[in-house]
């Protein structure tokens, strides 16, 4: 039975000893995985060690192991099946003593026909190598004849695996899942690393067996998901061996069972599309991917530009090392400002033209690129890019006689905002003190011009696309103040889609700031060009240039609304319009009703260069109506408006009805009136609840500069108001004497306001207090004033109290 395993194994009788360890990877074919470094590293054709089957197979029985596991059959066929399932040729096999045991032996080499019986010759061999405390090994690949290993042998390979022996093993494990899907196989190898994770061997299985050139991709495929998941990077070599699932792992006085431990038999992944995945996928947290070429084994930088690399691991370093360095080379000048942003993707293109045979596509190169931009700016700092000409110059100055001017009759362009507040290519500038409602303002404002609606006289030609670039309200809280917008719900559904906003950016409007910002801006409107884009405010996005300036620095304002707020404007739209929002400084009342506009916070160059400013600001800190001052430099002056909020909508107060001359002291005079009619109405209600009534005269002279009210005359005018408002009514006639009140033989009778309630004369106990009090009575009215005429008239139901239409209560 023993020689017919051997020939069936392809095994040698024939006693040798091991070669010299090889030189080169290349010249190793069967190399020890890379937990064992120190094995004898190689067995080359006709160099088998002996294998003795009446040593290896005897009859005797084996001592049991307690404390080890055996070999499994049915996670071997598993194995091989996953491996080996669609593969012809040999496999080879290898068997060697794990160190730690104290004990020394010569590794073994088998080649096992991939074919129906495959497991089971496995399986025995496994046997046998447990018992001999040696590991199992397999190039994960078939071969044409006993004796070949080689790299360039491998004829077949149809998995791909990555051996994850270090770190985070878990969440490597879960990166991998979440952006490559779930893996055909994951076997624990049987060691532990320092932090008590068990390492793993993670396996995708392919539809159909990789062949000719095809090898090189599945080989670099596997070293570019450990290089991702900081795996062993020694599978980058097709000739890796690596362990047997189902045998047993010997190491460091450890034996456990090499085990599957997640199997999904019928998951198969077809190569070019898992490549693709794999090229999607970012590398782990704490991963980087940034070659090391100060070690003395790899070559400089200045070799690398200038040396081509071959796919399949043909050079001295791979494609992807190579274009990583190259990247990572560029990426450093245009950091330290030596090159611009796209010089830098130039000389990278140029590099991926010239050196890597065959070359990337541009779409790997650029997310690649893009990728270790983000670390090396999260390394070392935001970049200081160098300025290219920002602002296209035309080849001729444009210039044109007076006569040419008066001449030209065309049709002036459409005002983006109606009556020239915002015209095309304008600039509009809102500013505001912090709290004074600017940016409700500003939302409802572009709400409505998205819709296509006017909005406090200002009107749109049409619905307006709008993008609103703000960093100032987090998005939770954006969407939270947009749902709160009270505007009508057809208004709300035309603007949907033609207002997109930010929600709070941590990015200065620099280079590389306005490029994502059009990027962002291209993307919102695919289509027609914006319309509108709105920044709020100017000082979170505020890049003064190279000099650092701030924005009362007017060469830094100036640097900001040129190079950059134009730039962008023109990169996007020549027509499109801008509106900057920003804050207002600390201006007395006086200076800003002198001037308005100087209270824009930072420089003067600001008011020099927009065509249209608005301020909103709050004349009376003691009154919620604002202020909008408008000045115009693209056309006719326009008044200011005084507006206000009500039932949640801002709306326009008419100027008619707002005091002119001494407000602030007619304010006064207003709420001191106010506040009169109120302790009247007090006393009156006071006054009923001890039994006693008053008419008008009777009132008037009994409170007469009390209570702060002042002389019978000013009392009786404000009762005249009172009761032309409805505030107070009378009691009067039959009314009265039902009430228990004397005879009154006065105009209107005795005075009566809402919800009085009259004392009588009987005592009663308050059942739920306890309090012993005089009885109530409601008072009702009998008549009322007309306010239009003035006179008496009764009241048709006393029960409940009218006021005239337009007075309130």
């Amino acid at each position: 039975m023993g020689r017919a395993l051997l020939g069936a194994a392809r095994m040698s009788n024939a006693p040798v000893e091991p070669p010299d360890p090889p030189q080169t990877l290349e010249d190793a074919p069967m190399t020890a995985d890379y937990e064992d470094r120190s094995a004898p590293p190689d067995a080359s054709t006709g160099n088998l060690v002996h294998f003795n089957p009446w040593r290896d197979f005897n009859d005797a029985a084996p001592t049991a192991d307690v404390f080890g596991d055996e070999p499994d059959p049915e996670q071997i066929t598993q194995f091989m099946e996953v491996v080996f399932g669609y593969c012809d040729g040999l496999i080879p096999v290898r068997s060697f003593i794990d160190k730690g045991q104290g004990i020394d032996g010569r590794p073994h080499n088998i080649w096992i026909e991939a074919e129906a019986g495959v497991a089971g010759k496995m399986a025995t061999f496994a046997t046998w190598a447990s018992r001999e405390g040696a590991a199992v090994y397999v190039i994960p690949g078939t071969v044409a004849a006993v004796g070949h290993a080689k790299a360039t042998e491998i004829l077949q390979m149809q998995a791909v695996v990555v051996d994850i022996d270090s770190g985070d093993i878990a969440a490597k494990r879960a990166h991998l899942e979440r952006h490559l899907g779930p893996p055909t196989m994951v076997v624990e190898s049987g060691g532990v690393t320092a932090e008590g994770q068990r390492k793993a061997h993670v396996w995708w299985k392919l539809t159909e067996p990789a062949e000719g050139s095809d090898i090189a991709r599945v080989t670099r495929l596997r070293g570019d998901i450990a290089a991702k998941v900081g795996g062993d990077m020694h599978f980058r070599s097709a000739h890796q061996p690596i362990r047997v699932a189902g045998s047993v792992y010997y190491k460091n006085n450890l034996k456990t069972q090499v085990r599957i431990v997640e199997l999904n038999a019928g998951l198969e992944r077809d190569v070019g599309e898992f490549i693709e995945a794999v090229a999607d996928m970012p590398p782990a947290p704490g991963i980087s991917q940034a070659p090391d070429f100060a070690t003395p084994d790899k070559p400089r930088v200045d070799d690398v530009l200038v040396t081509p690399v071959r796919e399949g691991g043909q050079d001295d370093w791979s494609r992807f090392e190579g274009a990583s360095a190259a990247i990572g080379h560029f990426i450093r000048m245009v950091h330290e400002g030596r090159m611009s942003k796209d010089e830098g993707w130039q000389a990278i293109c140029g590099y991926n033209a010239a050196m890597l045979r065959p070359q990337w596509p541009v779409e790997r190169l650029k997310r690649e690129s893009e990728r270790l931009w983000a670390i090396h700016v999260e390394n070392h700092g935001p970049p200081l890019i160098r300025l290219d000409s920002a602002a296209p110059v035309p080849n001729e100055l444009p210039s044109f006689t007076l006569g040419a001017l008066l001449d030209d009759q065309s049709p002036m362009p459409a005002d983006i905002i109606a009556p020239r507040v915002l015209t095309p290519g304008g600039l509009l500038v809102l500013g505001g003190a912090p709290k004074v409602g600017k940016s409700d303002l500003l939302i409802s404002w572009l709400v409505h011009m998205a819709a296509g609606q006017p909005f406090l006289g200002f009107t749109p030609p049409r619905p307006l696309r709008i993008f609103y670039l703000q960093a100032e309200i987090q998005y939770h809280y954006l969407r939270e103040r947009m749902q709160q917008v009270t505007l009508p719900a057809r208004l709300l559904i035309a603007a949907r889609d033609n207002l997109v906003a930010t929600p709070k950016l941590k990015m200065l409007l620099d280079t590389e700031g306005s490029v994502r910002v059009a990027q962002a801006i291209r993307h919102a409107f695919p289509g027609d060009p914006v319309d509108i884009i709105c920044i709020d405010p100017i000082r979170n996005l505020f890049d003064g240039g190279p000099d650092g300036g701030g924005e009362n620095d007017n060469a830094a304002m100036m640097f900001f609304l040129k190079d950059r707020v134009e730039v962008l404007r023109d990169h996007i739209s020549h027509d499109c319009g801008v509106i900057l929002v920003h804050h207002t400084k600390k201006l007395s009342k006086q200076q800003v009703k002198d001037d308005p506009f100087l209270a824009l916070s930072g420089a003067s160059a600001l008011r020099g260069f927009y065509t249209t400013g608005l301020i909103l600001h709050r004349p009376d800190e003691d009154n919620p109506q604002r202020k909008l001052e408008i000045e115009l430099r693209n056309g006719p002056a326009l008044t200011a408006k005084l507006i206000d909020k009500v039932r949640g909508e801002w709306v326009e107060i008419n100027a008619i009805n707002e005091r002119l001359v001494r407000a602030e002291v007619g304010a006064k005079h207003d709420a001191e009136r106010d506040r009169k009619g109120e302790a009247i109405v007090h006393i009156l209600m006071n006054e009923a609840l001890t039994g006693r009534m008053y008419t008008m005269t009777l009132f008037a002279e009994s409170f007469e500069n009390t209570s702060g009210l002042s002389g019978q005359t000013s009392i009786r005018d404000r009762l005249n108001v009172l009761t032309t408002k409805g505030v107070i009514k009378f009691v009067k006639g039959d009314a009265a004497s039902a009430l228990g009140l004397p005879t009154d033989r006065s105009k209107y009778g005795y005075l009566c306001t809402e919800f009085m309630e009259l004392a009588i004369g009987d005592e009663v106990v308050d059942p739920d207090t306890g309090e012993v009090r005089l009885a109530r009575i409601p008072v009702l009215p009998s008549h009322y004033k007309c306010p239009q005429t003035g006179a008496l008239l009764p009241v048709e139901n006393p029960a409940v109290w009218v006021y005239p239409e337009g007075f309130e209560g």
